[in-house]
C-alpha cells in the first residue's frame, strides 16, 4: 500500500505536467492507497491542518504524552488507539509534529484542488506571497524572479502580502490611537499570527477585548484582490501551516481559496523545471520597510511604533512594545496577564514560532539567516512607514477608503470582530 507522501509525490508530478482532468481520473488511478490518505490529498478541506498518516505504535504513556503537548486539545486517540486529530480545534502550530516519535503526522498538502482550478483556466489565480519569502527559493531569487516563475506555472500574477501588512500597520496604529489613553490600557495585537490569536481565544477567551478588530495582512491581501477582480482565486503562500486553519475560519473564510506551504511551491517548480533565478525579473516594489519586517520577531511592533510616531508625533502614550515568540512564551506571557501581572508595554505581539515567521515549521532557511535577509529588504524599501507610501494610499482609494483615518470607519475588508 503506497504511503501519503508517496501519494503526494505523484500527485506533484500530475499538477506539474498539467495531466489532470475534471473527475480526477489522474489521482484515483493512483489507486493503492489508503482510502483517508487519498481523500485528505484529493479534498484537504475536509482534513486538519495536520493529518496522521500511519499507525500509532506508541505506548500508552507516550500516547498521553503526545495529546498532552498539543496546548489546544487537538490530539486524541480512538478506542483502537489510532491517533485523530481534530479539524475544530487544531490550530495548525505544527508542535505536534515536531514532538511525533514515530513520523506518524505530516502538514495537509492542498495542491491538487488548486491546480484542477488552474489547470480549467476559468478564473485569473493570485499567489499572495508571504513577506518571509526572502531567500526561502534560492539565495539569488527576488521577488521579480518570483512573480515570472508563477507566472510561468499558470497564476496570473503574484501580489507581496507586505503590502497589505503597511496596511494593517496603519490600522492597528489608528486603533493604538483609539483605545490607549493610560498606563492602564494595552493591546494584544491581531496581526499575523494565527496561533497567537487562537491561543487568546480558545485558552485566554477573557483577553479578546485587547485584541483589536483587525483582520490578518492574509486576509487583507486576499479580500482585496477579490474586491478589484471578484472572480479571482487567491493562494497564500508562505512557511506556515497554521494559515491553512486560518483561512477556513466562517467570518474570514471568503479572503483565501488555497493556502500553499513554501515546500509545496518548490516542490511544484523542482517538478515543472522551474528555476525562477534564471526568469526575467518581473519587478514591481510597493510595500514600506514596515510591512517587509513583519516576517521576524518585533516586527509588527517596530512597524505600529513608528506609524503612531509618524501619525501622532506629539501623543503622550506612545507605543510601549513587549513580544513573546513560540508556543511556550506565548502561554508564559498571557497567563501572566490573565493574572493581573502589571508589565511595562501596552503594545503586546505574539508569535507562535520562534523568531517569527522566518522560523516557521516549513521555511526551508534558517531562521537567522531569515531575519538577516527580512531585515535587509526593509531597509531597502523606499518608504520607513505606510504613512508615506503613495502606493499604500492608492491601494486604499481603489478599494473605497478615501483617507487613511476612514480605515477606522468602513466595516470592511479590514476589520474582523472577534467574539468573547
Amino acid at each position: 500500500m503506497e504511503t501519503y507522501q508517496s501519494i503526494y509525490a505523484k500527485i506533484v508530478n500530475a499538477c506539474a505536467s498539467g495531466k489532470m482532468n475534471d473527475d480526477f481520473k489522474a489521482a484515483k488511478e493512483l489507486s493503492e492507497a489508503e482510502t483517508y490518505h487519498l481523500d485528505c490529498l484529493l479534498h484537504p478541506e475536509k482534513c486538519a491542518p495536520v493529518i496522521a498518516v500511519s499507525e500509532c505504535e506508541c505506548d500508552d504513556a507516550q500516547k498521553r504524552e503526545c495529546e498532552e503537548a498539543c496546548d489546544f486539545g487537538a490530539l486524541t486517540h480512538d478506542q483502537n488507539g489510532r491517533l485523530i486529530v481534530s479539524g475544530d480545534s487544531c490550530v495548525g502550530c505544527g508542535a505536534c509534529i515536531d514532538h511525533c516519535i514515530k513520523d506518524s503526522l505530516v502538514d495537509r498538502k492542498d495542491l491538487w484542488p488548486l491546480f484542477e482550478r488552474l489547470n480549467k483556466g476559468s478564473a485569473p489565480v493570485y499567489a499572495l506571497i508571504a513577506p518571509a519569502f526572502l531567500s526561502q527559493f534560492g539565495s539569488q531569487v527576488s521577488a521579480g524572479h518570483l512573480r515570472s516563475a508563477f507566472k510561468k506555472i499558470g497564476f496570473a500574477g503574484m501580489i507581496e502580502v507586505a503590502l497589505f501588512a503597511d496596511i494593517l500597520t496603519l490600522k492597528e496604529a489608528l486603533e493604538f490611537d483609539r483605545y490607549i489613553h493610560s498606563d492602564e490600557d494595552f493591546l494584544l495585537t491581531s496581526c499575523c499570527c494565527p496561533v497567537w490569536i487562537g491561543m487568546i481565544r480558545k485558552i485566554y477567551n477573557q483577553l479578546v477585548p485587547h485584541i483589536p478588530p483587525s483582520v490578518s495582512p492574509m486576509v487583507a491581501s486576499g479580500r482585496a484582490i477579490k474586491e478589484l477582480y471578484p472572480n479571482a482565486i487567491t493562494v497564500f503562500i508562505g512557511p506556515c501551516i497554521a494559515k491553512k486553519a486560518e483561512a477556513r475560519e466562517k467570518n474570514i473564510a471568503d479572503a483565501v481559496d488555497y493556502v500553499l506551504t513554501f515546500q509545496e511551491i518548490i516542490d511544484i517548480f523542482n517538478a515543472a523545471g522551474v528555476k525562477p533565478e534564471d526568469l526575467d525579473e518581473d519587478t514591481r516594489d510597493h510595500s514600506s520597510m514596515a510591512g517587509r519586517i513583519y516576517a521576524r520577531t518585533g516586527g509588527v511592533s517596530e512597524a505600529v511604533q513608528r506609524c503612531v510616531q509618524r501619525l501622532k508625533p506629539d501623543r503622550p502614550i506612545q507605543v510601549k512594545a513587549l513580544q513573546a515568540d513560540g508556543v511556550p512564551a506565548l502561554k508564559a506571557l498571557l497567563k501572566e496577564i490573565n493574572e493581573g501581572l502589571k508589565l511595562d508595554a501596552n503594545f503586546l505581539e505574539g508569535m507562535g514560532c520562534k523568531g517569527g515567521c522566518v522560523g516557521g515549521p516549513k521555511v526551508i532557511i534558517d531562521r537567522q539567516e531569515g531575519t538577516e535577509h527580512v531585515n535587509e529588504y526593509g531597509s531597502r524599501a523606499a518608504y520607513e512607514t505606510p504613512a508615506d507610501n503613495p502606493f499604500v494610499l492608492e491601494m486604499l482609494k481603489r478599494l473605497g477608503y478615501d483617507t487613511i483615518e476612514s480605515l477606522l470607519e468602513k466595516d470592511q475588508i479590514f476589520t474582523r470582530h472577534f467574539d468573547t
